[in-house]
């Protein structure tokens, strides 16, 4: 891999999986000393109490799905003709000549790391739409500006008769 290549990597962020797991362990942790030292006097009793179970599971889920996301390694490649999707098993290449049309703008409803921001682009020979979520990156700044290069060169989306320019079509 060369340097110019390893700068358009963008590694897809753990962070919320992390805080899941980190949130889900320590109400486990919380829960089972109140229970145990305050309220039953002897820990074992905390053992059979069905809330336990119940968290016990949400932790475990938890950990689990932060492990196969850092087994899986996702990340996003942009080559000089491409977008590589790209986890452990496998990848997919979309080149831009295929793509019919590009937007980068706001989405309403859905706040990704902080962010609004998302690129959508729709394939000539799929009827559904590409959704990035910049928020979901690492490098968001870079993936952004890396991204309205690109769209420099790609079709805008056409704006329907219909719907009028939204807050967020800036």
């Amino acid at each position: 891999m060369t340097p110019m290549e390893h700068d358009r990597t963008f590694k897809y962020k753990l962070d919320f999986y992390y805080l899941q797991a980190l949130i889900y362990l320590v109400t486990l942790v919380l829960y089972g000393g109140i229970r145990g030292n305050f309220i039953e006097r002897e820990f074992l009793y905390v053992l059979s109490d069905p809330i336990m179970y119940v968290i016990v599971f949400f932790v475990l889920m938890s950990f689990l799905t932060l492990g196969l996301n850092y087994i899986r390694n996702r990340r996003l490649i942009i080559t000089h003709d491409a977008f590589v999707f790209k986890h452990r098993w496998q990848e997919r290449r979309i080149p831009f000549s295929e793509i019919e049309w590009m937007h980068i703008g706001r989405e309403r409803r859905v706040q990704t790391g902080g962010r609004f921001q998302v690129i959508v682009f729709k394939l000539k020979e799929r009827r559904r739409v590409f959704r990035i979520r910049v928020g979901r990156y690492e490098r968001e700044r870079d993936l952004v500006a890396e991204m309205t290069r690109i769209a420099a060169h790609v079709p805008r989306r056409k704006q329907s008769r219909w719907r009028k320019p939204g807050f967020t079509d800036r």
